[in-house]
């Protein structure tokens, strides 16, 4: 199936667009390489007229040159994962400096307005993520990937965050979770959640990701005030008077765990793996959206400028 990215470089000629069909896994550990690095790196990978649908694209930047403006999304990795999230957008400040960088939480459906382009048509269609029971093997990983609902100040129901946002289900969120098991409260990460307070009819709701159209959720909530977190998951933990409260990222171990990611990262040079598939079958069709070849000056560069990176946010 693949995972889809959208790459943008603009200039003083425009932008041009690249993608990938199989480069939104890792996006951020390729960003932390630097401008230097990263960006004839995102230039190699095949141009591209049109557009993937905004929601099928997991990862995405815009690279502006001229305004110094670098807007990002990705749907996972350690930029998307509450305890590496601050970390890894420490990191890319330091890895581009003079760059402002910005989160997408609207995916390519932000990236697109950036470029003053009309807004694709949402999907309609919700697929709800699946509710877990109190004892699933899912809240065993030290990083679940779940989504926590907490109703008013009775209830918090965990779900797999493998679909889409709980949020998008509108007050029908409601109805299914009625019956559903309470975990009476959740004491690990999350990437996502959302608080209803029925009787005040609020909602409010964050994620770590990104969803596109997510700025357009407050629709499906006709007659309820919506409030949109970002990723302040705080706002929820205070909401939800103690039925969610996750521990508070260590910065010093999910630094160190970054620049680590990226350092095997780009471990040394790596192949075009599109002309080896091209050399060893030639009269089959093989997909234009590999990576390029990363010749070893180049993983070199970017190991450099991670651990540059890293000496900066510790102050060494």
């Amino acid at each position: 199936m693949g995972n889809r990215a959208a790459f943008v470089l603009c200039g003083p000629g425009g932008h041009a667009r690249h993608r990938s069909s199989c480069g939104a896994v890792g996006l951020d550990l390729d960003l932390l390489a630097g401008p230097d690095t990263a960006l004839p790196f995102l230039a190699g990978h095949v141009r591209e007229d049109g557009w993937y649908p905004d929601d099928m694209v997991e990862a995405g930047v815009l690279a502006d040159r001229e305004r110094r403006l670098l807007p990002v999304f990705a749907w996972e990795g350690a930029i998307a994962s509450p305890r590496t999230r601050a970390a890894t957008l420490e990191l890319l400040r330091h890895a581009w400096p003079g760059w402002e960088v910005r989160w997408l939480y609207d995916g390519q459906s932000g990236l697109r307005a950036h470029l003053g382009l009309a807004a694709q048509e949402a999907e309609s269609a919700v697929y709800p993520c699946p509710v877990l029971d109190v004892d699933d093997e899912e809240l065993d990983e030290p990083d679940p990937l779940v989504a926590v609902v907490t109703v008013g100040g009775d209830r918090c129901h965990v779900l797999g965050a493998v679909n889409d946002h709980p949020v998008e289900e509108g007050p029908a969120l409601l109805d299914r979770l009625r019956g559903a098991p309470d975990h009476g409260s959740h004491r690990l990460y999350a990437d996502s959640g959302v608080h209803v307070d029925p009787r005040r009819r609020r909602v409010g709701w964050w994620l770590t990701a990104a969803r596109a159209h997510g700025r357009d959720v407050a629709a499906r909530w006709p007659g309820w005030t919506v409030e949109f977190w970002e990723d302040r998951w705080t706002e929820h933990v205070r909401a939800a008077g103690g039925r969610f409260a996750p521990p508070a990222p260590d910065r010093a171990a999910a630094l160190a765990d970054v620049r680590d990611q990226v350092l095997e990262r780009w471990a040394g040079p790596r192949g075009d793996a599109r002309a080896a598939l091209v050399a060893a079958h030639p009269h089959i069709l093989v997909g234009d959206g590999f990576a390029p070849g990363v010749p070893a000056g180049r993983a070199a560069a970017a190991r450099e400028a991670v651990r540059a990176a890293y000496r900066e946010a510790i102050g060494t």
